[in-house]
């Protein structure tokens, strides 16, 4: 069915119909998970793969250097490093980027025909290689990631079996230390998960497909054992953006040069409305891109992305009741937690609830 409607059209319209009120500011998480793949279509290997580095050491301070959030904060980026392709040099040179204040490095994995073990050992090697550069978080239970699939296939769902293999992937993730989960949306690969614009607890069942189900996050409850935290991005219908001028194109929150970021784009991935059960007030935005792409570096780098930032910070900053806070992966993750405990007041204060950098951004 086109677009993998038949998926999650149905949880789609079920979350649509649910509109919470709120009577005080709503304050807007928004983090970019960068599926940041320096090899990607690389002719010339590590060369080009340190080159691009380099356009990103250069480039992205000047994005940063226009907007603030209403914490005084500049816009942030979240690396989700393939650690399969692991090179110390190239690491070495992401790690630099990351200290000038860029952003942080989460672990994103391709990965196919695979066991519980050999994924296991991967998922070990490539988060101890990380860690050996003094990047990704520690919390309660010692080093922890956050975790993007490759190629969308989380928990084996991809239909023809491919790039995993993998059953019991979520607690294979949770075991080696992943908090949350940022595949979601894949649409429309369909890998995507029935379950959509929500932030919820995935139990693993021993079989494919394990985040099509689970319980929502809510406030003052606490949150369920063995179980993997999946925390989405918006998935709607584009009506202003139509196909012939009639269907209405899908949005899923990806960031390219076809379909670079705009105000438009912010205003539908709040109507997504993705939040804590009970904490209707703080809405979470996670975007996507692949941003060593080189067609998506020109927009990310080139000046659409760095226009973006400075276009929702002075539209949150001029309209009544709304707060926006630029946060990576690891500060979303920490705030869904905070909410999740009950707290109250400005989430920005909760950035490092309870995850925390190993190294100082």
């Amino acid at each position: 069915m086109i677009k993998a409607m038949d998926l999650w059209l149905p949880g789609y319209l079920a979350h649509k119909r649910r509109k919470p009120s709120r009577d005080r500011t709503t304050h807007i998480l928004l983090a970019v998970c960068d599926h940041y793949e320096p090899w990607h279509q690389a002719t010339r290997g590590q060369e080009e793969a340190l080159q691009r580095l380099s356009r990103w050491q250069d480039a992205y301070p000047k994005v940063q250097s226009i907007a603030r959030d209403c914490d005084g904060l500049p816009p942030v980026h979240t690396f989700f490093f393939p650690v399969e392709q692991y090179d110390n040099l190239v690491v070495a040179e992401l790690t630099k980027l990351c200290s000038s204040g860029a952003g942080e490095v989460e672990i994103h994995l391709h990965h196919d025909g695979d066991t519980a073990l050999t994924l296991r050992d991967q998922l070990v090697r490539g988060r101890d290689h990380l860690a050996e550069h003094g990047l990704l978080s520690v919390g309660p239970e010692g080093l922890a990631y956050g975790f993007i699939h490759g190629n969308w296939a989380i928990c084996n769902s991809h239909p023809e079996g491919r790039f995993c293999g993998v059953n019991n992937e979520l607690s294979v993730l949770r075991n080696t230390g992943c908090y949350a989960d940022f595949t979601m949306p894949s649409a429309p690969d369909r890998c995507q998960s029935k379950k959509v614009n929500t932030i919820y607890y995935a139990r693993d069942t021993g079989t494919p497909r394990a985040h099509d189900f689970g319980n929502p996050v809510r406030a003052c409850l606490n949150s369920p054992k063995a179980c993997l935290l999946m925390v989405q991005g918006p998935l709607n219908l584009n009506w202003k953006r139509r196909k012939a001028g009639v269907l209405p194109r899908l949005e899923n929150g990806d960031l390219t040069e076809a379909n670079p970021p705009n105000l438009d784009r912010f205003k539908l991935w709040l109507k997504s409305n993705i939040h804590v059960e009970g904490r209707p007030d703080w809405l979470f935005v996670k975007l996507h891109t692949h941003g060593c792409k080189p067609s998506n570096m020109n927009m990310l780098l080139g000046g659409k992305l760095q226009e973006f930032y400075e276009q929702v910070a002075c539209y949150c900053a001029q309209k009544d009741g709304l707060a926006l806070h630029f946060v990576s992966s690891r500060e979303m993750v920490n705030i869904i937690l905070a909410a999740e405990a009950g707290e109250e007041g400005d989430p920005g204060q909760y950035r490092d609830y309870r995850y925390k950098l190993r190294a100082v951004r």
